[in-house]
């Protein structure tokens, strides 16, 4: 199993991203190619760069893939906030989602912290 499947933070998104794009899908047809998208790619780009990051060598380079996947969820909770406000979601389903996304948040910014806490160890020699 890849290394990223056993991290909360990427179990956490990639449950985000599946539950989001299912809702994304039930938006109307003339939003699909517009709120619907964005949602979508934001949703997936959370997983997506958890897991590029866990490849890369660096504590740098994988700081700067969270960072992304940071970036990305505050998107993706932006997304959701319009499609309740516009009536694409009603409350429960937000609700629900929201939720998903605050886990996720918790999860990432515990692993952002640890990344940036072993990158800001002085290298011993």
């Amino acid at each position: 199993m890849p290394i990223h499947h056993t991290l909360k933070a990427w179990q956490h998104a990639q449950r985000l991203a599946v539950e989001c794009a299912k809702a994304a899908n039930r938006f109307p047809d003339f939003e699909q190619q517009a709120l619907a998208d964005q949602l979508r790619r934001a949703c997936y780009s959370i997983p997506l760069n958890i897991a590029e990051g866990t490849t890369r060598k660096g504590t740098r380079d994988y700081r700067k893939f969270l960072d992304t996947a940071w970036g990305s969820l505050a998107e993706v909770q932006t997304a959701l906030a319009i499609a309740r406000d516009v009536g694409y979601l009603q409350l429960p389903e937000f609700a629900r989602l929201e939720a998903l996304a605050t886990e996720t948040s918790k999860t990432l910014f515990g692993l952002l912290r640890k990344i940036s806490q072993a990158s800001d160890r002085p290298k011993s020699h």
